[in-house]
């Protein structure tokens, strides 16, 4: 498929961001970086700091793609340009071809905002739900990772300093997206038990022998704001068991140039947490794509109810 200008325009393209300590100069060095957070085998060839450099990532076999650096901004802006795709695992292989892999960096009160998306990659197209997966694991995980490792000049960076966030924009308006937040069994787990819409109510959450916690509703301000603290956890595969225990859980809603955004924060998900990277994908696909879901479609993808546990 050769990407379309008009179905980016009336589309929802993929999209997520983070928030991060370092200055946008260090944050502009460690994108550019390319083969230290999109891995693959082989993974990056090529040039990726300078305006006008073309790279090729191979994942083999299912992913081989070229970027062209349309755009380079210190500290404010990369763009590439895919001009060439073969994804293996859809019936057509060039779906990137004429997309725009985009990166937006901009300072959030005293902190940096990395904005990512992929303009063209759209849920019309066959491969969004496996390649906005894949984005989720690796902007989220190995390009945000990078700033809990790295040291950039005589800065050291460190992972404690901040906590996982993610985004996503819709057509829907602030009252729809308020309302789907709140209607956490429609997009998280059928098997929440309790009051999820009211200040003060506590609810539980349960998958097998896996995970439970419960959530305390502290802030529900509509159509701009939704906070939960988690009173109590248990994971079944981490050494501290209550690893998200005491955390803060916020949903911000606000408009811009007619879209409605909702972005994510867990206040204390950090890369120093056994949990992160698994939790980091959970959230990916509870967040960008099922609770998008049921905002746009009316219908979420949550952990269905089982008969017994």
């Amino acid at each position: 498929m050769q990407y379309n200008s008009q179905i980016a325009m009336k589309s929802n393209n993929y999209s997520t961001a983070f928030n991060i300590n370092q200055s946008p100069e260090e944050a502009f060095a460690i994108i550019n970086d390319v083969r230290s957070w999109w891995t693959g085998s082989p993974g990056v060839e090529g040039n990726t700091a300078a305006l006008g450099d073309v790279f090729t990532y191979t994942h083999t076999p299912w992913h081989v793609s070229t970027q062209k650096i349309a755009e380079s901004i210190p500290g404010k802006r990369v763009v590439w340009d895919v001009t060439e795709s073969n994804l293996s695992f859809i019936e057509d292989h060039a779906e990137w071809v004429g997309t725009q892999i985009v990166f937006e960096i901009s300072k959030r009160g005293d902190r940096t905002e990395v904005r990512f998306s992929h303009i063209g990659l759209v849920p019309e197209i066959e491969c969004y739900k496996a390649c906005s997966g894949g984005w989720d694991s690796i902007i989220n995980g190995n390009l945000f990772n990078r700033f809990g490792s790295a040291e950039v000049g005589n800065s050291k960076i460190h992972a404690d300093a901040f906590s996982y966030t993610t985004s996503f924009t819709v057509d829907n308006t602030p009252e729809e997206a308020f309302t789907a937040i709140n209607n956490v069994r429609g997009w998280w787990s059928e098997e929440i038990e309790g009051i999820t819409d009211k200040i003060g109510e506590e609810w539980q959450y349960h998958y097998e022998d896996v995970h439970r916690c419960t959530m305390k509703v502290t802030e529900l301000v509509p159509s701009i704001r939704v906070a939960w603290k988690c009173l109590d956890n248990y994971f079944n595969f981490t050494k501290d068991k209550s690893e998200w225990k005491g955390n803060d859980l916020i949903f911000e809603i606000s408009q811009t140039e007619g879209k409605t955004e909702v972005h994510f924060t867990q206040k204390g998900l950090v890369p120093a947490y056994e949990c992160f990277d698994i939790c980091a994908n959970a959230w990916g696909s509870y967040i960008t794509s099922s609770l998008k879901a049921l905002i746009t479609k009316g219908k979420g993808k949550p952990n269905q109810k089982q008969d017994s546990y």
